[in-house]
Protein backbone atom coordinates (compact mmCIF):
# COMPACT_ATOMS: atom_id res chain seq x y z
CA UNK A 1 0.00 0.00 0.00
CA UNK A 2 1.06 3.33 -0.83
CA UNK A 3 0.77 6.62 1.65
CA UNK A 4 -0.70 9.45 0.56
CA UNK A 5 0.49 11.56 3.06
CA UNK A 6 2.21 14.73 2.29
CA UNK A 7 6.03 14.31 2.82
CA UNK A 8 7.83 16.32 4.56
CA UNK A 9 11.42 17.62 3.25
CA UNK A 10 14.67 16.53 5.88
CA UNK A 11 18.53 16.79 5.35
CA UNK A 12 20.32 13.75 5.64
CA UNK A 13 21.55 13.62 9.36
CA UNK A 14 25.59 14.43 8.69
CA UNK A 15 24.84 17.43 6.14
CA UNK A 16 26.58 20.26 6.81
CA UNK A 17 24.10 23.24 8.52
CA UNK A 18 24.52 25.76 5.54
CA UNK A 19 23.32 22.86 3.00
CA UNK A 20 20.44 21.46 5.20
CA UNK A 21 19.56 25.50 5.46
CA UNK A 22 19.10 25.53 1.28
CA UNK A 23 18.00 22.07 1.31
CA UNK A 24 14.66 22.93 3.76
CA UNK A 25 14.34 26.27 2.52
CA UNK A 26 14.76 25.56 -1.25
CA UNK A 27 17.16 28.56 -1.86
CA UNK A 28 19.22 28.55 -4.81
CA UNK A 29 23.07 28.38 -4.18
CA UNK A 30 23.99 30.61 -6.83
CA UNK A 31 21.48 33.34 -5.64
CA UNK A 32 22.85 33.58 -1.79
CA UNK A 33 26.37 33.94 -4.48
CA UNK A 34 25.36 36.87 -6.03
CA UNK A 35 23.42 38.51 -2.61
CA UNK A 36 27.13 37.92 -0.25
CA UNK A 37 28.86 39.34 -3.61
CA UNK A 38 26.34 42.46 -3.46
CA UNK A 39 27.01 42.60 -0.07
CA UNK A 40 30.39 42.59 0.10
CA UNK A 41 30.79 45.47 -2.80
CA UNK A 42 28.52 47.33 -0.89
CA UNK A 43 30.57 47.44 2.37
CA UNK A 44 33.86 47.04 0.64
CA UNK A 45 33.06 50.82 -1.38
CA UNK A 46 31.85 52.02 1.91
CA UNK A 47 34.72 51.19 4.08
CA UNK A 48 37.01 52.37 1.53
CA UNK A 49 35.22 55.78 1.40
CA UNK A 50 35.48 55.90 5.07
CA UNK A 51 38.94 55.38 4.83
CA UNK A 52 39.45 58.07 2.45
CA UNK A 53 36.99 60.71 3.99
CA UNK A 54 36.07 59.54 7.07
CA UNK A 55 32.33 59.24 6.49
CA UNK A 56 31.14 56.10 4.36
CA UNK A 57 29.02 57.25 1.60
CA UNK A 58 28.10 54.09 -0.33
CA UNK A 59 25.67 52.70 2.47
CA UNK A 60 23.66 56.40 2.59
CA UNK A 61 20.25 56.59 1.93
CA UNK A 62 20.69 59.15 -1.01
CA UNK A 63 23.36 57.05 -2.72
CA UNK A 64 21.38 53.99 -2.20
CA UNK A 65 17.89 55.47 -3.56
CA UNK A 66 19.63 57.09 -6.60
CA UNK A 67 21.36 53.56 -6.83
CA UNK A 68 18.03 52.02 -7.63
CA UNK A 69 17.21 54.77 -9.62
CA UNK A 70 20.35 54.22 -11.83
CA UNK A 71 19.17 50.54 -11.83
CA UNK A 72 16.10 50.60 -12.98
CA UNK A 73 16.48 51.24 -16.89
CA UNK A 74 19.07 48.12 -17.53
CA UNK A 75 16.63 46.20 -14.96
CA UNK A 76 13.75 45.94 -16.78
CA UNK A 77 15.28 45.06 -20.29
CA UNK A 78 16.96 42.48 -18.15
CA UNK A 79 14.38 40.48 -17.30
CA UNK A 80 13.02 39.95 -20.92
CA UNK A 81 16.88 39.16 -21.94
CA UNK A 82 16.78 36.58 -19.35
CA UNK A 83 13.88 34.40 -22.09
CA UNK A 84 15.79 35.45 -24.89
CA UNK A 85 19.30 34.16 -23.96
CA UNK A 86 17.43 30.79 -22.33
CA UNK A 87 16.07 30.15 -25.49
CA UNK A 88 19.89 30.16 -26.92
CA UNK A 89 19.93 33.71 -28.22
CA UNK A 90 20.92 37.05 -27.82
CA UNK A 91 19.87 40.55 -28.77
CA UNK A 92 22.32 43.11 -29.44
CA UNK A 93 20.05 45.84 -30.79
CA UNK A 94 17.91 46.49 -26.94
CA UNK A 95 20.16 49.87 -26.37
CA UNK A 96 19.65 51.17 -30.05
CA UNK A 97 15.98 50.50 -29.56
CA UNK A 98 15.94 52.18 -26.53
CA UNK A 99 17.48 55.33 -28.09
CA UNK A 100 15.25 55.06 -31.45
CA UNK A 101 11.77 54.50 -29.05
CA UNK A 102 13.03 57.81 -26.80
CA UNK A 103 13.73 60.32 -30.43
CA UNK A 104 9.84 59.19 -31.55
CA UNK A 105 8.55 60.05 -28.48
CA UNK A 106 10.36 63.10 -27.90
CA UNK A 107 9.24 64.43 -31.57
CA UNK A 108 5.83 63.09 -30.81
CA UNK A 109 5.65 64.98 -27.64
CA UNK A 110 7.00 68.23 -28.85
CA UNK A 111 6.20 68.90 -32.56
CA UNK A 112 3.26 66.41 -33.11
CA UNK A 113 0.54 65.84 -30.37
CA UNK A 114 0.80 69.74 -28.95
CA UNK A 115 -0.66 70.81 -33.04
CA UNK A 116 -3.64 68.41 -32.25
CA UNK A 117 -4.10 68.24 -29.00
CA UNK A 118 -2.63 71.42 -27.44
CA UNK A 119 0.26 72.32 -25.87
CA UNK A 120 -0.63 71.46 -22.21
CA UNK A 121 -3.14 68.23 -22.89
CA UNK A 122 -2.72 65.82 -20.13
CA UNK A 123 -3.08 63.05 -22.71
CA UNK A 124 0.06 63.84 -24.53
CA UNK A 125 2.70 61.37 -22.03
CA UNK A 126 0.10 59.03 -22.39
CA UNK A 127 -0.46 58.57 -26.22
CA UNK A 128 3.59 58.60 -26.87
CA UNK A 129 4.43 56.01 -24.21
CA UNK A 130 1.91 53.74 -26.11
CA UNK A 131 3.23 54.58 -28.99
CA UNK A 132 6.47 53.64 -28.09
CA UNK A 133 5.30 50.36 -26.76
CA UNK A 134 4.10 49.64 -30.37
CA UNK A 135 6.96 50.94 -32.09
CA UNK A 136 9.35 48.46 -29.66
CA UNK A 137 7.10 45.48 -29.80
CA UNK A 138 7.15 46.20 -33.49
CA UNK A 139 10.84 46.17 -34.05
CA UNK A 140 11.37 43.70 -31.63
CA UNK A 141 8.84 41.30 -33.71
CA UNK A 142 10.37 42.21 -36.75
CA UNK A 143 13.97 40.88 -35.45
CA UNK A 144 12.40 37.39 -34.32
CA UNK A 145 10.53 36.79 -37.57
CA UNK A 146 14.13 37.09 -39.52
CA UNK A 147 15.07 34.69 -36.43
CA UNK A 148 11.95 32.22 -36.60
CA UNK A 149 11.05 32.24 -40.00
CA UNK A 150 14.03 32.95 -41.95
CA UNK A 151 16.61 31.22 -39.92
CA UNK A 152 18.82 33.78 -39.63
CA UNK A 153 21.36 33.60 -36.72
CA UNK A 154 19.88 36.09 -33.61
CA UNK A 155 23.15 37.32 -33.39
CA UNK A 156 23.73 38.84 -36.79
CA UNK A 157 19.64 40.01 -36.87
CA UNK A 158 20.20 42.23 -33.87
CA UNK A 159 23.79 43.46 -34.88
CA UNK A 160 22.52 44.16 -37.98
CA UNK A 161 19.42 46.25 -36.06
CA UNK A 162 21.54 48.29 -33.67
CA UNK A 163 22.91 49.50 -36.71
CA UNK A 164 20.32 50.11 -38.53
CA UNK A 165 18.16 51.65 -35.29
CA UNK A 166 20.87 53.72 -34.21
CA UNK A 167 21.03 55.42 -37.92
CA UNK A 168 17.49 55.48 -37.69
CA UNK A 169 17.65 57.52 -34.42
CA UNK A 170 19.81 60.07 -35.81
CA UNK A 171 17.73 60.36 -38.83
CA UNK A 172 14.78 61.69 -36.97
CA UNK A 173 16.42 63.66 -34.67
CA UNK A 174 19.29 64.86 -37.04
CA UNK A 175 21.52 64.46 -33.91
CA UNK A 176 19.64 67.02 -31.82
CA UNK A 177 18.70 66.76 -28.42
CA UNK A 178 14.82 67.27 -27.92
CA UNK A 179 14.01 68.62 -24.76
CA UNK A 180 12.14 69.64 -22.89
CA UNK A 181 10.04 66.48 -22.38
CA UNK A 182 5.97 66.44 -21.33
CA UNK A 183 6.23 67.43 -17.38
CA UNK A 184 3.73 64.49 -17.17
CA UNK A 185 6.27 62.09 -18.86
CA UNK A 186 8.76 63.33 -16.79
CA UNK A 187 7.71 61.92 -13.81
CA UNK A 188 8.59 58.52 -15.13
CA UNK A 189 12.39 59.73 -14.59
CA UNK A 190 12.05 59.54 -10.80
CA UNK A 191 13.18 62.55 -8.56
CA UNK A 192 11.66 64.26 -5.36
CA UNK A 193 7.85 65.18 -7.88
CA UNK A 194 8.86 61.59 -9.36
CA UNK A 195 8.38 59.58 -6.39
CA UNK A 196 5.32 58.37 -4.29
CA UNK A 197 6.23 59.71 -0.79
CA UNK A 198 6.58 58.15 2.80
CA UNK A 199 2.83 57.48 3.40
CA UNK A 200 2.10 55.23 -0.38
CA UNK A 201 6.10 53.77 0.11
CA UNK A 202 4.99 52.68 3.64
CA UNK A 203 1.20 50.97 2.21
CA UNK A 204 3.42 49.19 -0.49
CA UNK A 205 5.79 47.64 2.00
CA UNK A 206 2.62 46.63 3.97
CA UNK A 207 0.87 44.92 0.90
CA UNK A 208 4.33 43.04 0.06
CA UNK A 209 4.55 41.65 3.22
CA UNK A 210 0.72 40.49 3.07
CA UNK A 211 1.32 39.25 -0.08
CA UNK A 212 4.69 37.46 0.52
CA UNK A 213 2.71 35.52 3.44
CA UNK A 214 0.09 34.58 1.51
CA UNK A 215 2.59 33.51 -1.59
CA UNK A 216 4.11 31.02 0.64
CA UNK A 217 0.20 29.83 2.01
CA UNK A 218 -0.79 29.51 -1.48
CA UNK A 219 2.15 27.25 -2.45
CA UNK A 220 1.49 25.15 1.04
CA UNK A 221 -1.83 24.52 0.27
CA UNK A 222 -1.19 23.64 -3.62
CA UNK A 223 1.72 21.32 -2.34
CA UNK A 224 -0.58 19.49 0.16
CA UNK A 225 -3.46 19.07 -2.71
CA UNK A 226 -0.84 17.26 -5.03
CA UNK A 227 1.17 15.37 -2.23
CA UNK A 228 4.10 17.17 -3.03
CA UNK A 229 7.58 17.10 -0.61
CA UNK A 230 6.39 20.20 2.08
CA UNK A 231 9.27 22.64 2.91
CA UNK A 232 9.69 22.49 6.98
CA UNK A 233 7.41 25.37 8.94
CA UNK A 234 10.57 26.93 10.03
CA UNK A 235 12.04 27.40 6.46
CA UNK A 236 8.23 28.96 6.01
CA UNK A 237 8.54 31.00 8.87
CA UNK A 238 11.99 31.89 8.17
CA UNK A 239 11.17 32.89 4.75
CA UNK A 240 8.39 34.89 5.63
CA UNK A 241 10.17 37.24 8.10
CA UNK A 242 13.36 37.57 5.64
CA UNK A 243 11.05 38.75 2.85
CA UNK A 244 9.04 41.08 4.94
CA UNK A 245 12.32 42.20 6.64
CA UNK A 246 13.70 42.83 3.19
CA UNK A 247 10.82 45.10 2.40
CA UNK A 248 10.46 46.98 5.23
CA UNK A 249 13.65 47.33 5.20
CA UNK A 250 14.74 48.97 1.64
CA UNK A 251 11.13 51.08 2.67
CA UNK A 252 12.76 52.50 5.80
CA UNK A 253 15.92 53.46 3.71
CA UNK A 254 14.10 55.13 0.79
CA UNK A 255 12.19 57.19 3.10
CA UNK A 256 15.12 58.48 5.11
CA UNK A 257 16.17 60.53 1.82
CA UNK A 258 14.21 63.65 2.21
CA UNK A 259 13.96 66.16 -0.88
CA UNK A 260 16.58 68.25 -1.83
CA UNK A 261 15.96 71.70 0.78
CA UNK A 262 15.37 74.09 -1.84
CA UNK A 263 12.40 71.67 -4.10
CA UNK A 264 11.60 71.05 0.02
CA UNK A 265 11.38 75.13 0.59
CA UNK A 266 9.61 75.96 -2.71
CA UNK A 267 7.11 73.07 -2.09
CA UNK A 268 6.16 74.92 1.73
CA UNK A 269 6.11 78.40 -0.31
CA UNK A 270 3.98 77.01 -2.43
CA UNK A 271 1.74 75.38 -0.28
CA UNK A 272 1.72 78.10 2.62
CA UNK A 273 3.77 75.84 5.19
CA UNK A 274 5.87 77.32 8.18
CA UNK A 275 9.13 75.58 7.29
CA UNK A 276 10.51 74.31 10.78
CA UNK A 277 13.99 75.79 11.76
CA UNK A 278 16.29 73.11 9.57
CA UNK A 279 14.19 73.36 7.04
CA UNK A 280 10.74 70.83 5.80
CA UNK A 281 11.58 67.39 5.90
CA UNK A 282 9.93 65.77 3.14
CA UNK A 283 10.66 61.65 2.36
CA UNK A 284 11.29 61.09 -1.12
CA UNK A 285 9.77 57.59 -1.02
CA UNK A 286 10.05 54.66 -3.67
CA UNK A 287 10.89 56.47 -7.38
CA UNK A 288 8.36 55.17 -10.17
CA UNK A 289 11.14 54.46 -12.41
CA UNK A 290 12.24 51.77 -9.45
CA UNK A 291 8.42 50.85 -9.52
CA UNK A 292 8.48 50.11 -12.97
CA UNK A 293 11.49 47.83 -12.45
CA UNK A 294 9.78 45.43 -9.75
CA UNK A 295 6.42 45.35 -11.47
CA UNK A 296 8.49 44.42 -14.40
CA UNK A 297 10.58 41.84 -12.86
CA UNK A 298 6.94 41.09 -11.23
CA UNK A 299 5.31 40.29 -14.67
CA UNK A 300 7.72 38.43 -16.21
CA UNK A 301 8.33 36.00 -12.91
CA UNK A 302 5.20 35.09 -13.66
CA UNK A 303 5.06 35.20 -17.20
CA UNK A 304 8.54 32.85 -17.05
CA UNK A 305 6.92 30.27 -14.17
CA UNK A 306 3.31 30.48 -14.08
CA UNK A 307 2.46 30.42 -17.59
CA UNK A 308 2.56 27.65 -20.86
CA UNK A 309 4.37 29.96 -22.82
CA UNK A 310 6.94 30.06 -20.14
CA UNK A 311 7.23 26.89 -19.73
CA UNK A 312 7.49 26.75 -23.67
CA UNK A 313 10.25 28.82 -23.24
CA UNK A 314 12.36 26.98 -21.01
CA UNK A 315 11.68 23.75 -23.11
CA UNK A 316 12.71 25.14 -26.14
CA UNK A 317 15.99 26.33 -24.67
CA UNK A 318 16.66 23.76 -23.07
CA UNK A 319 16.24 21.06 -26.23
CA UNK A 320 14.80 23.15 -29.15
CA UNK A 321 14.74 19.52 -31.48
CA UNK A 322 12.73 18.03 -28.91
CA UNK A 323 10.25 20.72 -28.08
CA UNK A 324 9.67 21.46 -32.00
CA UNK A 325 8.55 17.44 -32.02
CA UNK A 326 6.60 17.59 -28.99
CA UNK A 327 3.96 19.95 -30.65
CA UNK A 328 5.56 23.53 -29.41
CA UNK A 329 5.22 26.31 -32.16
CA UNK A 330 8.93 27.42 -31.65
CA UNK A 331 8.51 30.20 -34.41
CA UNK A 332 5.48 31.84 -32.56
CA UNK A 333 7.15 31.11 -29.51
CA UNK A 334 10.87 33.22 -30.76
CA UNK A 335 8.90 35.96 -32.36
CA UNK A 336 6.64 36.59 -28.73
CA UNK A 337 9.53 36.37 -27.13
CA UNK A 338 11.54 39.17 -29.27
CA UNK A 339 8.53 41.23 -28.62
CA UNK A 340 8.34 41.38 -25.21
CA UNK A 341 11.98 42.25 -25.70
CA UNK A 342 11.08 45.07 -27.54
CA UNK A 343 8.38 46.53 -25.44
CA UNK A 344 10.41 45.83 -22.31
CA UNK A 345 13.27 48.47 -24.31
CA UNK A 346 10.67 50.81 -24.95
CA UNK A 347 9.83 51.15 -21.66
CA UNK A 348 13.14 51.91 -20.61
CA UNK A 349 13.31 54.17 -23.32
CA UNK A 350 10.69 56.02 -21.65
CA UNK A 351 12.37 55.73 -18.00
CA UNK A 352 15.91 57.15 -19.29
CA UNK A 353 14.36 59.64 -21.53
CA UNK A 354 11.72 60.93 -18.83
CA UNK A 355 15.14 60.98 -16.30
CA UNK A 356 17.05 62.81 -18.65
CA UNK A 357 14.07 65.45 -19.77
CA UNK A 358 15.38 65.09 -22.91
CA UNK A 359 15.38 62.54 -25.83
CA UNK A 360 18.55 62.16 -28.01
CA UNK A 361 19.98 59.53 -30.41
CA UNK A 362 22.87 58.87 -28.62
CA UNK A 363 20.44 57.39 -25.35
CA UNK A 364 20.77 53.51 -24.45
CA UNK A 365 24.63 53.54 -25.85
CA UNK A 366 26.34 49.99 -25.23
CA UNK A 367 23.54 49.67 -22.96
CA UNK A 368 23.30 46.11 -24.23
CA UNK A 369 26.24 45.12 -22.97
CA UNK A 370 25.42 45.83 -19.54
CA UNK A 371 22.02 44.18 -19.91
CA UNK A 372 23.33 41.22 -20.81
CA UNK A 373 25.85 41.27 -18.22
CA UNK A 374 23.30 41.54 -15.98
CA UNK A 375 21.30 38.83 -17.15
CA UNK A 376 24.75 36.22 -17.05
CA UNK A 377 25.62 37.51 -13.51
CA UNK A 378 22.48 36.69 -12.09
CA UNK A 379 23.07 33.43 -13.53
CA UNK A 380 21.42 33.18 -17.01
CA UNK A 381 23.36 30.53 -18.68
CA UNK A 382 24.53 31.26 -22.39
CA UNK A 383 23.98 27.63 -23.08
CA UNK A 384 20.24 28.13 -22.70
CA UNK A 385 17.81 26.72 -20.69
CA UNK A 386 18.51 27.89 -17.52
CA UNK A 387 17.90 31.83 -15.89
CA UNK A 388 15.69 33.41 -13.55
CA UNK A 389 14.39 36.87 -13.68
CA UNK A 390 15.40 37.68 -10.05
CA UNK A 391 18.64 36.58 -10.65
CA UNK A 392 18.76 38.57 -13.42
CA UNK A 393 17.59 41.95 -11.28
CA UNK A 394 20.04 41.07 -8.90
CA UNK A 395 22.75 41.14 -11.53
CA UNK A 396 21.62 44.33 -12.55
CA UNK A 397 22.33 45.77 -9.24
CA UNK A 398 25.13 44.35 -9.00
CA UNK A 399 26.61 46.02 -12.33
CA UNK A 400 25.16 49.52 -11.23
CA UNK A 401 26.52 49.31 -7.57
CA UNK A 402 30.52 48.42 -9.33
CA UNK A 403 29.95 51.92 -11.31
CA UNK A 404 28.48 54.22 -8.89
CA UNK A 405 31.14 52.81 -6.21
CA UNK A 406 33.92 53.45 -8.54
CA UNK A 407 32.04 56.90 -9.66
CA UNK A 408 32.31 57.93 -5.60
CA UNK A 409 36.22 56.78 -5.66
CA UNK A 410 36.94 58.94 -8.94
CA UNK A 411 37.82 55.82 -10.97
CA UNK A 412 37.78 56.71 -15.11
CA UNK A 413 35.22 55.47 -16.72
CA UNK A 414 37.62 53.32 -19.03
CA UNK A 415 38.43 51.31 -15.56
CA UNK A 416 35.00 50.94 -14.86
CA UNK A 417 34.22 49.06 -18.23
CA UNK A 418 37.21 47.43 -17.52
CA UNK A 419 36.02 45.79 -14.35
CA UNK A 420 32.47 45.34 -15.34
CA UNK A 421 33.84 43.12 -18.61
CA UNK A 422 36.36 41.01 -15.96
CA UNK A 423 33.09 40.47 -13.54
CA UNK A 424 31.10 39.32 -17.22
CA UNK A 425 34.04 36.96 -17.76
CA UNK A 426 34.03 35.56 -13.94
CA UNK A 427 30.99 35.03 -13.77
CA UNK A 428 30.39 33.09 -17.17
CA UNK A 429 33.41 31.08 -15.89
CA UNK A 430 31.46 30.03 -12.72
CA UNK A 431 28.67 28.97 -14.04
CA UNK A 432 30.66 26.76 -16.17
CA UNK A 433 32.26 25.35 -13.17
CA UNK A 434 29.14 24.91 -11.63
CA UNK A 435 27.58 23.05 -14.67
CA UNK A 436 30.07 21.15 -15.18
CA UNK A 437 29.69 20.24 -10.92
CA UNK A 438 26.28 19.50 -11.23
CA UNK A 439 26.38 17.51 -14.16
CA UNK A 440 29.26 15.11 -12.27
CA UNK A 441 27.26 15.14 -9.05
Amino acid sequence: MSSTAPITRSGVPDEPLFKRLMRATEIDTRMVGMIAALALIWVGFNVYTYVQSGEGLFLTPRNLWNLTVQTSSVAVMATGMVLIIVMRHIDLSVGAILGFVSTIIGVTQTSVLPYYLGLDSPYIWIVTVMLGLVVGAAIGALHGSLVAYLGIPAFIVTLGGQLFWRGAAWWVTTGKTIAPLDERFALMGGGPLGSIGAVASWSLAALACIGIVIGLYAGRRRRLRHNFPLRPMWAEIALAVVGCFVALGATWVVNDYPWPERVAANYATAHHLQAPEGGLFISTGYAIPVLMALVAGAVMTFIAKRTRFGRYVYAIGGNPEAADLAGINTKKITVLVFAIMGVLAAISGCIESARLDAATNVLGQFEELYVIAAAVIGGTSLMGGVGTIYGALIGALVIQSLQSGMVLLGFDSAFQEMVVGVVLVGAVGLDTFYRRGTARG
